[in-house]
């Protein structure tokens, strides 16, 4: 989706094109559990449930639809207890229908209704619960075992180190990372999809993410000044990547990249960059004065050396 604000000028001309490698990704299913489809409604409305709740934040939208397959259904009347305080709870819950009363010490502290989720310490551990919730009205709830959550969470874990493995080994400039140091990358990367005409990043803004495509293609654009016109520089695709110089210098974009249909990446924020690519860190500063520009990137240059000398 786009609005005015992503809007981007027209280009002039185009100018050239990075090499790139063709790569697809896929999940595996989890095998021998219960596991049901859910249909667009439930799964909008369990989007809306956790879009907030850090134990899904990082999963991408068919990891967590591979949660909410495992997830069934029950119902309570009024005044039935879901979970009591003090007690062993095993369970998440999300509520599709009705309201819910929290109390703690038999004090009424607060109501939930639809749209809303409790009982997230069940996915990471079996642990006492502090409040106990009673249904205020008929109830129809979702419920996501901890214990499964957390072999659905290992699973994907080592599905996606394995893609992403498969991946990375063919992007240009990790070829000379060895194994450990490729699964650490790996299990650093957040999937991230854009639509058509999406913009990716913009020039200008500041950045904090380093991308590598691994779906589709963005286009490049690039203004001399504030106030020039937008030309196309180059079109990337699966294998490239780009954010880096927003990291490696410390500034702002140096150019606005807009998704030319569905396009797939990685990405890995300035912390992680910081932290699992410096063995390729001399690498990508050698590789700025590759990029097809026309602004001067003498300057990044400078910054960069600079950067060296008071490291």
């Amino acid at each position: 989706m786009t609005d005015d604000s992503n809007e981007v000028d027209l280009p002039l001309k185009a100018i050239a094109r990075r090499g790139a490698i063709s790569s697809t990704t896929s999940f595996e299913s989890t095998d021998g559990m219960f596991n049901i489809e859910k249909d667009s409604r439930l799964v909008k409305l369990f989007n809306k449930a956790v879009e907030n709740n850090l134990l899904f934040t990082h999963l991408d939208e068919n990891e967590r639809i591979q949660v909410f397959n495992v997830m069934s259904c029950r119902s309570y009347s009024p005044d039935e207890i879901i979970i009591d305080q003090n007690n062993e709870q095993e369970y998440f819950y999300i509520i599709e229908e009705g309201e819910v009363d929290v109390y703690a010490d038999d004090q009424l502290i607060a109501s939930f209704g639809e749209y809303s989720s409790f009982g997230e310490l069940a996915l990471i551990q079996n642990t006492s619960r502090f409040m106990t919730i009673k249904a205020k009205t008929n109830v129809k709830l979702w419920t996501l075992l901890g214990e499964t959550y957390r072999k659905i969470l290992m699973d994907i874990t080592m599905n996606k180190r394995k893609v992403y493995d498969e991946f990375l080994i063919r992007v240009p400039i990790l070829q000379t990372l060895n194994e450990v140091e490729r699964f650490i990358i790996a299990d650093s990367l957040e999937s991230v999809q854009y639509e058509d005409g999406d913009i990716v990043v913009k020039q200008g803004e500041l950045g904090d993410d380093f991308f590598l495509i691994v779906e589709g293609n963005c286009i490049v654009y690039q203004k001399a000044c504030e106030y020039s016109e937008g030309v196309e520089i180059d079109t990337l695709g699966p294998g490239d990547y780009f954010g880096e110089i927003a990291l490696l210098c410390n500034r702002a974009r140096v150019a606005t990249l807009v998704a030319q249909g569905v396009l797939r990446c990685v990405k890995i924020n300035r912390e992680r960059f910081e932290r699992v690519l410096g063995p390729i860190r001399e690498i990508l500063q050698r590789n700025i004065s590759r990029y097809n520009s026309i602004i001067s990137l003498e300057q990044l240059h400078i910054i960069i050396d600079k950067e060296k000398e008071d490291c």
